[in-house]
């Protein structure tokens, strides 16, 4: 099953499941009562985690040197 799952698939799913979970403790915390300052700390985490999946997504490969030997 996870023969085919490459580096690149692990970090896909990764940010995404992490946007979900900060998302989710964001909203749960708000339901119970936030101020203003904890507000703009949730609303940055979640920001932060979404910058982050996209730029997972995004981001080029490094580019690899290739030698042509004669």
């Amino acid at each position: 099953m996870f023969k085919n799952l490459s580096k690149q698939d692990a970090a896909n799913w990764a940010s995404a499941i992490l946007v979900v979970i900060v998302s989710g403790l964001a909203g749960q915390l708000a339901a119970h009562g936030m101020n203003a300052v904890q507000w703009l700390g949730a609303a940055l985490a979640v920001l932060g985690s979404i910058t982050l999946a996209v730029m997972v997504r995004v981001w080029p490969a490094p580019a690899t040197a290739r030698a042509d030997r004669d």
